[in-house]
């Protein structure tokens, strides 16, 4: 059975455990080998206010995902470990519905055609009613869902953590296709990168260090791209996953590994157009000209779009063990171990701006809307922040 890792920082490898059976099993001490950086006195340059917050149950609590908010048409979707579902007002922050489905979940939500679909630790998969949490229908894939389901008109797209990619009728959750193709190492990083849907193609990242297009009718194989391919004399040192969500921008797929690189891709064929040597453990985003990347020291990179050259390296968050980058207008958000939130220049990557959710980590990915941004913690608190852009 594949093995998860769970990683809070490119030095710091804090658990080895099963990776069906982590949620029962989180009773490993857990330390920080690289002290994090202090937190310098900031003279803001960008006025940013908390327009709202609250909690919604468990969050990710111990499990070591990144369960990042799904936003549609003004409604925010959230869900924690311990099967709480949660609709809530984008704008003011109040509960529109809230369903407990019962089961140990860690993938989603994905929203999309009406449905809300989350994934279970023990390989379930529930649809829900976008508008009122009503069930819709149940399936099963062959292991935990530890990623937000994909959905594209009549199909659902589940990646399961033994790098099985399921798709389902989006009506009535009957299986349409498997594919079994990608390669899964014996030990990996705790998460998985999102199946991403781009035209008739389906963007798949692996444990391997690989992207994969599938065909999204039939989940035959469209091409194959090697981010990652590293040597090593232990398990841990080969680590190379991509765990953090494939950038689709126009015809080009941005994506970063693990003891990898980051990489431009052409999105029809997957030939490289540039990479980068950089190790991340997290997702990428771009702005019109840059292209942002954490390390695997949670140093934030800007890199030129068009050639990958570096534009500017920030590493006063360095060992904060931040969130994935999402991108605000002229600044790039992230958030840390102790709960901050930090908007960055994307001209300089000075940092401009500076809220505190909690005193919890901050590991998923901000959801940015406009001039308003919104933060989970680990905890389940989330807050939603308004920036004078």
């Amino acid at each position: 059975m594949k093995k998860s890792v769970y990683l809070l920082g490119g030095l710091a490898i804090l658990a080895l455990l099963g990776g069906c059976g982590w949620f029962k099993r989180d009773s490993t001490k857990r330390e920080n080998i690289a002290q994090p950086k202090a937190l310098v006195d900031l003279a803001p340059t960008l006025a940013v206010k908390e327009i709202w917050s609250r909690g919604i149950g468990k969050g990710a609590a111990k499990s070591g995902i990144r369960i990042t908010p799904a936003l549609r048409d003004g409604t925010l979707y959230t869900l924690g470990v311990d099967g709480e579902v949660t609709a809530i007002d984008a704008a003011s922050g109040t509960v529109r519905w809230n369903r407990d489905v019962k089961l140990k979940l860690a993938g989603g939500p994905g929203v999309g055609e009406g449905l809300l679909v989350v994934g279970g630790m023990d390989g379930d998969v529930l649809a829900l009613d976008a508008a009122n949490g009503g069930e819709r229908w149940r399936a099963r894939v062959s292991a935990e869902v530890v990623s937000a389901p994909a959905i594209d008109g009549s199909l659902v797209f589940v990646r399961s953590n033994d790098g099985r990619v399921f798709a389902f009728d989006a009506s009535d959750g009957k299986q349409r296709w498997v594919n079994d193709r990608a390669t899964v190492p014996l030990l990996s990083l705790r998460g998985s990168a999102s199946p991403r849907v781009a035209g008739d193609l389906l963007i798949n990242a692996t444990d391997a260090g690989k992207v994969m297009a599938l065909r999204a009718s039939d989940g035959a194989a469209a091409w194959e791209q090697t981010l990652a391919t590293v040597e090593g004399r232990t398990e841990v040192e080969r680590l190379n996953d991509i765990d953090g969500d494939l950038k689709i921008d126009g015809d080009v797929i941005y994506a970063a590994a693990y003891h990898g690189q980051v990489v431009a891709l052409n999105l029809a064929s997957g030939r490289q157009i540039w990479n980068r040597q950089l190790s991340s453990y997290t997702n990428v985003d771009v702005s019109a000209s840059q292209v942002y990347a954490v390390d695997d020291q949670s140093q934030v990179w800007a890199l030129d779009r068009t050639s990958g050259a570096s534009m500017w390296k920030q590493d006063a968050l360095q060992y904060r063990w931040l969130s994935g980058p999402a991108v605000q207008g002229d600044y790039v958000i992230v958030g840390d171990l102790e709960g901050y939130v930090h908007w960055l220049a994307i001209s300089d990557g000075k940092e401009a701006a500076r809220e505190r959710l909690s005193k919890n980590a901050i590991r998923a990915t901000p959801v940015v809307i406009g001039d308003t941004v919104y933060v989970v913690d680990v905890k389940g608190e989330l807050g939603a922040y308004r920036a004078q852009l």
